[in-house]
């Protein structure tokens, strides 16, 4: 099993003919995604590298069947493309796309939250089940098939992580760049959700960043409803107040969204924080292994509690038969 992509994803691909697009495509491809359709206006009966375009992506779930869209057309189109996709009955959107209007990205959200469709972005890399499907920029050859899940609102970091899981031997279940804009499509909760019911992830690798309450938000859903081991790194320790880091999202605004606040709140939760994303694979190694522990000492109680149940039972027995 795997989170949201896996072997039954059916890709079509919005923006195909541009630069990104049919590079993309062909990476993803050569991965081994089951990328069969590509849209892009205007472009329809051409193809490239073997994948046919459509004008519309009505047109290429008709003929197709697809039922997972990939986004990489110009921000000023984006909002526009997420619509198209969700109107043709497409049910999981990854947008690539950075740089939509927060405004345009409002209006979005609430169309696809009622309808009940997957955004995943903007401005993210994308998801990557290993060896099962890629769909995004996450490159293919860092990831190893495994038990953790990775959940980040930083691209690059998401690479480095996974290098760094990969290399301490800790393969992937899924691993998912949620987009780093104030408005996205899937938070924390949403992927924490779907990896605690995930029964092929045993632990789960969280990277946030300064600006808002996402992380502290997951830190009250862990500690409330997470059965499964989470570690954390939290970017931009040292980030001024009031000055934008690299996502839109990441700004400290007043007292709040601070790293320390972040920080603090997954201490309390009773999750570690990395001070380096190469830390992880460590901190990780040791929550499974005194979740181990607690299950040995829960499996011992159990066992004690039968025998003592047995014992007694014998006992009342054989004082049953003595007084007959």
């Amino acid at each position: 099993m795997a989170i949201f992509v896996d072997k039954k994803t059916k890709v079509v691909v919005q923006g195909i003919t541009g630069r990104d697009g049919s590079f993309h495509a062909q990476q993803m491809k050569k991965y081994g995604t089951n990328v069969i359709a590509g849209v892009t206006p205007g472009k329809g009966g051409t193809k490239i590298s073997g994948i046919p375009v459509f004008n519309k992506v009505a047109d290429a779930v008709a003929k197709t069947n697809v039922n997972t869209s990939v986004i990489y057309v110009p921000p000023a189109f984006a909002a526009d493309s997420i619509y198209e996709a969700v109107d043709a009955g497409i049910k999981t959107v990854v947008c690539i796309t950075e740089g939509i209007p927060a405004n345009d990205m409002m209006k979005v959200y609430h169309y696809i939250k009622h309808r009940g469709v997957r955004l995943i972005g903007p401005n993210c890399p994308g998801i990557i089940s290993p060896e099962l499907s890629k769909v995004g920029i996450i490159p293919g050859k860092i990831c190893k098939r495994g038990n953790i899940g990775v959940v980040s609102r930083s691209g690059t970091l998401t690479y480095e992580v996974i290098f760094a899981l990969t290399a301490g031997g800790m393969g992937q279940s899924t691993c998912i760049g949620i987009g780093g804009d104030q408005v996205i499509g899937t938070n924390f909760i949403d992927c924490l959700e779907a990896f605690e019911n995930d029964r092929s992830t045993k632990g789960v690798v969280m990277i946030g960043e300064i600006g808002g309450s996402d992380e502290e938000d997951a830190a009250r859903y862990i500690k409330k409803k997470m059965t499964k081991p989470v570690v954390a790194f939290i970017a931009g320790r040292t980030a001024p107040p009031g000055k934008r880091m690299g996502h839109a999202g990441a700004i400290i605004s007043g007292s709040s969204g601070t790293a320390a606040d972040k920080v603090a709140a997954l201490n309390k939760a009773g999750i570690p924080v990395a001070t380096s994303p190469l830390d992880l694979p460590g901190l990780m190694a040791e929550k499974m292994k005194e979740k181990k522990k607690v299950a040995k000492k829960g499996t011992a109680r159990k066992s004690t509690r039968k025998t003592v149940k047995k014992t007694a039972a014998k006992k009342t027995k054989k004082a049953t038969a003595r007084k007959k």
